[in-house]
């Protein structure tokens, strides 16, 4: 691996590490009651924001309180994490292009499992009501969308990656484009003679 990709790949890793001390994921509710509008920042070790006025109002519609101590990925995926980053510093400081493969694998089965793991913890809260709730609207459930915008009752709630989420997409992609060069690098090279 030429050095320049070895320093790509560091990048990527500290572009990764942002998470410890950035927003990763970001729900906004948006409504005429509320024109400043609410909103949670989900870290990887917790959650911030507007948390009490949004299980007030979720109380009335018979959701769940959100409360950090309830989420076991809180507790595991910093450190779980952490070891992945850590991985990423080990490529760059092997230069193996096998190694890079192995942790692109692994981040790609992170984000799969992190997105699924989010879309349950909002399916969970939006369908599983309490059936003594004040507000209940037949067929009406409230799960946020994954990604995007949703409109809910008379809230329009938002769904998105914060600084932190995109500076580890960031960081994803120079690792991709990375193995993409290193690919293409290793498959010009002229092949040694067997003679």
């Amino acid at each position: 691996m030429k050095s320049t990709s070895k320093i790509l790949i560091c990048i990527s890793a500290l572009l990764m590490l942002s998470i410890y001390v950035l927003p990763l994921w970001r729900i906004v509710l948006e409504a005429p009651q509320y024109p400043e509008g609410l909103e949670m920042q989900i870290w990887l070790t917790g959650i911030t924001g507007n948390v009490d006025q949004i299980n007030g109002l979720n109380h009335y519609i018979g959701m769940k309180h959100i409360v950090v101590e309830n989420f076991w990925e809180f507790k595991v995926l910093p450190y779980l994490y952490g070891a992945i980053v850590l991985i990423g510093f080990l490529v760059a400081w092997k230069g193996s292009v096998k190694l890079l493969w192995v942790w692109l694998g692994i981040l790609l089965a992170f984000t799969v499992f992190g997105l699924v793991d989010f879309y349950l913890w909002e399916y969970d809260y939006g369908h599983n009501l309490d059936p003594t709730a004040a507000i209940k609207v037949e067929g009406m459930t409230y799960q946020p969308p994954l990604i995007g915008y949703k409109q809910l009752l008379n809230f329009l709630a938002g769904s998105f990656p914060d600084i932190g989420g995109i500076l580890v997409g960031i960081g994803g992609v120079i690792a991709a484009g990375v193995l993409y060069v290193e690919n293409k690098r290793k498959n010009s090279l002229p092949r040694k003679s067997l003679i």
